[in-house]
């Protein structure tokens, strides 16, 4: 039973699965309807964006980088879509096609500045985030908003499909597959080594560079799928679209456990952490707390989630340090006790 609990209700993930249905029982019994069928199918159409961000930063950290621009590629990717459907002339289909191919070039540039330059993810996802925020700024001029998409489009982020919110089978195949992705390839068993120790991985054979290439086009990829599913949920696409997601989609992976040092996740935590901030905020509202409250709530949660990790290691070198500072007191008595009856017999 001992070992059971140990490998099992001790884990991060069964942790805050906890604090999932905790926050769920709690903003249900002090908010009118939040535990309605409508309010449910709500917070998943809210969260589906950070979630397909959250989703595809997991393989990223695992392997040690990071990647700060995939809010501003929202946006980017938004507005081109936008220009492309209305500008252009092409259909929401068509264009939806060309704004992924937009987003996986825009990820491969973050992948080539940092396998073939060798530069820092942080200082590279850094100087992207600008850079595509300030694109989407320059082609809108800041004022000019895409709208009047057709309702078949519109039907992808507002509208139900067999019951559920159209968008959510979208959000369920991406999950699956970066689980798959992750947990049962070599792929996903590679990311762990090369966050370990990328040196190391190389000394393996591990094609490193390829490899973490490939998580930031997918990136790319998936913050280009969000985008649409974001333009489509709103109506309308602007240079602003996606503020902050990064933030959020990092806090989610980080919060259902993985370390932002590399090497240590799972997807299914990810989801955890998207569901733990997507029913705070949507709870906070009902509560009718201010959104200022939900962002501290989060950091908080994401503090002691990540104190929680830390707290057993401290624990840990506290009884180390108890344990040798008694080993070294012990033989340190029974040398001193011979002295002491030695001089005594002296005297």
């Amino acid at each position: 039973m001992k070992n059971f609990v140990r490998s099992n209700l001790a884990k991060h993930e069964a942790i805050l699965l906890v604090v999932v249905i905790a926050e769920w029982f709690y903003f249900n019994s002090v908010g009118a309807h939040f535990g309605s069928l409508d309010n449910t199918f709500d917070i998943v159409r809210h969260s589906v964006e950070i979630g397909l961000l959250a989703l595809v930063m997991t393989p990223i950290i695992l392997t040690g980088g990071i990647d700060l621009s995939v809010g501003s590629l929202l946006g980017l990717c938004a507005i081109l879509f936008g220009k492309l459907w209305r500008d252009a002339g092409l259909s929401p289909a068509t264009a939806g096609i060309c704004t992924v191919g937009i987003g996986a070039v825009a990820g491969g540039l973050n992948a080539t500045l940092i396998t073939w330059l060798r530069l820092p993810p942080l200082i590279v996802t850094l100087g992207t985030y600008s850079l595509f925020r300030g694109l989407a700024e320059a082609i809108t001029r800041g004022v000019d908003t895409f709208t009047g998409f057709p309702a078949s489009f519109l039907f992808l982020g507002q509208e139900r499909f067999l019951g559920m919110p159209a968008q959510a089978p979208i959000f369920v195949c991406v999950a699956i597959v970066v689980w798959l992705l992750v947990h049962r390839t070599t792929f996903g068993r590679s990311f762990r080594a090369i966050g370990f120790s990328p040196d190391g991985a190389r000394y393996a054979g591990l094609p490193v560079d390829r490899r973490i290439a490939m998580v930031y086009v997918l990136a790319g990829i998936v913050s280009a799928l969000a985008a649409i599913i974001y333009t489509a949920r709103l109506g309308q696409a602007k240079a602003d679209a996606g503020t902050g997601y990064e933030l959020y989609a990092i806090t989610a992976v980080v919060l259902g456990g993985t370390s932002i040092f590399g090497g240590i996740g799972t997807v299914h935590g990810t989801l955890l952490g998207v569901a733990a901030i997507a029913v705070l905020s949507n709870g906070l509202v009902h509560a009718r707390q201010p959104r200022e409250v939900a962002g501290m709530l989060t950091g908080l949660l994401l503090i002691l989630a990540l104190s929680s990790s830390v707290i057993p290691k401290i624990f840990a070198r506290l009884r180390a340090r108890r344990q040798t500072r008694r080993h070294d007191k012990a033989p340190n008595s029974k040398i001193q006790a011979p002295e002491k009856l030695q001089s005594s017999n002296t005297d």
